[in-house]
């Protein structure tokens, strides 16, 4: 599988990253399977967090003996200095690891929540954590535009990970913003998103999907939403909670053009036409 650089970190990271959320109510045995699988397809970026359920419990004794091949992301949905720590340590030992190759700060949403990090010690317990070599980098996560530029103007950030998806992009206009300015700092960028289509509908029936919004709904729609996140610059498209799309992303890896023409242009436009974006709409300036 192609790697992309990890903005200033030099780090080689897969464009497919593996989404913990992925194992979230599964057996160890199933995390096997599945990590198995993305080992076999060369993936090296496995993302996960300690509010995905038990994934951290099933996924530490499967990648214990891949982790020095592997680029290992956790995160943290604590503020203050103390729950950071604990929070690091706790996810430490359920990972069997000694370090993590990234550790962020997880869906950080509203301004206060910027405020808490840089005023109750959550960044300095990071910053302790890399002096100790605990972590490597050093990233957040954020659903909001706000949220996400507040975070770059107050730490020199190594990665941001962030919703980069062809129907907000191109309806909503939500992204742009915050991409530049990641962009500017050279800060590795992961996305999130890649390939969520709408909101679902009231009542819908769901199948046996997970995601909490509607994903796309076949591998034409798939190779057309991971060449539209690609083409924006990113290092990797963290894949969504469900293995059978995690699979089509490998697979279209694999024969991927990544260049974004102007007649796929047409088809995302003509997708999008009717949708209801995942992200509120916004305007552009």
């Amino acid at each position: 599988m192609r790697k992309r650089i990890l903005g200033k970190t030099n780090e080689k990271l897969s464009v497919v990253g593996f989404g913990g959320i992925i194992l979230d109510g599964l057996d160890e045995k199933t995390a096997q399977k599945y990590i198995d699988a993305a080992i076999d397809y060369d993936v090296n970026y496995f993302d996960v967090s300690p509010s995905y359920g038990n994934a951290e419990e099933v996924m530490g004794p499967v990648l214990e003996k891949y982790r020095k091949k592997i680029f290992l992301s956790c995160k943290t949905d604590s503020y203050d200095y103390a729950n950071v720590k604990k929070d690091l340590e706790t996810s430490l030992k359920k990972l069997k690891t000694d370090y993590f190759d990234l550790y962020q700060f997880h869906a950080i949403t509203e301004i206060r929540e910027v405020d808490m990090i840089f005023s109750q010690g959550g960044i300095d317990a990071l910053i302790e954590a890399r002096e100790k070599g605990l972590i490597k980098y050093i990233g957040f996560s954020s659903h909001s535009q706000e949220a996400a530029s507040a975070m770059m103007d107050r730490f020199d950030f190594d990665t941001i990970m962030f919703p980069v998806n062809f129907a907000n992009w191109e309806k909503g206009y939500f992204g742009e913003i915050v991409l530049k300015k990641a962009k500017e700092k050279n800060m590795g960028i992961i996305a999130i998103k890649t390939l969520a289509k709408r909101k679902w509908l009231e009542n819908e029936n769901r199948g046996n999907l997970r995601t909490w919004y509607k994903p796309v709904e076949n591998k034409e729609e798939a190779e057309l939403a991971m060449k539209f996140t690609l083409s924006k610059g990113v290092t990797t498209c963290v894949s969504p909670n469900d293995f059978e799309r995690f699979t089509w992303m490998c697979e279209i890896e694999k024969e991927l053009d990544e260049t974004l023409s102007e007649n796929d242009m047409k088809k995302i436009h003509e997708l999008i036409k009717e949708l209801n974006p995942v992200f509120p709409l916004l305007k552009r300036d």
